[in-house]
């Protein structure tokens, strides 16, 4: 694995820096992407190169063509050819459907959507062209099947993202590309723990296997997708849940 190559997107803190971590304990040298959060980002960048790999940091908007053309460049040149993208970047706006505002909307698409088109586009070109074939993995969400009030916007990226995973497996399965989505279920990080103190309690309650997932649940994952292990798995989410989404219940009613 010394010369294994992943790229991901919003590794500055959450899911995306758990994903960083499980990657580079597994062998792999990273590029990780930020937004606005470079503190996070190079937080993360300081713990991978602890575990003895590399690690490229790397700021730009994923729903900006031009960024997504100039970071994939970066990867290449400081690290060299790409053997995996690891799409987490994401938002979400909390806001019922009939007050969500445009420019919300818009945003979260940009990042989740076409955020993972970009991506994925740029990165099917790179692995196309060099000719050993690669992995592609999306980050999904419970939203991926499940509706959420409340989170219209959200709900609807990763709906698409689903559809997303498929098609770019279809298209680039000749070339030896891989395309899957890992769709986290309740997941205990930073931004949760904001949204509700009883965040574990509450949705380990309802969770069949009795507790939250951390983010090493999901890097576990990713590392799986990313490796020769799955090498003939493709078009595939893999809902990492504790059999949450499996079961039609929640913890409360949203007003």
């Amino acid at each position: 694995m010394s010369s294994k190559i992943a790229f991901i997107t919003g590794a500055s803190k959450g899911v995306g820096r758990g994903i960083a971590y499980g990657m580079a304990e597994a062998g792999w040298d990273l590029a990780i992407n930020y937004h606005g959060d470079l503190e996070g980002a190079e937080e993360t960048a300081r713990k991978v190169e602890s575990i003895g790999r590399k690690c490229l940091t790397l700021q730009g908007d994923v729903g900006v063509k031009k960024d997504v053309e100039r970071m994939f460049g970066e990867v290449l040149a400081e690290l060299g050819p790409l053997d995996c993208l690891v799409n987490n970047a994401g938002r979400q706006t909390f806001a019922p459907l009939l007050e969500l505002a445009e420019e919300d909307w818009d945003k979260t698409i940009k990042t989740n959507l076409k955020g993972s088109f970009l991506c994925s586009q740029k990165a099917g070109l790179i692995m196309k062209e060099q000719g050993n074939g690669g992995s592609i993995i999306n980050i999904g969400s419970g939203a991926n099947k499940q509706p959420f009030l409340n989170l219209i916007d959200y709900c609807a990226s990763k709906g698409g993202l689903d559809q997303l995973t498929q098609v770019c497996a279809c298209e680039l399965g000749k070339y030896k590309v891989r395309v899957n989505c890992v769709a986290p279920g309740a997941i205990e990080i930073e931004r949760t723990q904001e949204e509700d103190p009883n965040y574990a309690k509450t949705w380990s309650a309802i969770t069949p296997m009795g507790r939250v997932g951390n983010v090493s649940d999901i890097a576990k994952a990713v590392v799986y997708f990313a490796d020769d292990a799955s090498e003939f798995v493709t078009g595939q989410t893999l809902y990492v849940d504790g059999g949450l989404w499996t079961k039609a219940q929640w913890p409360y009613e949203v007003e």
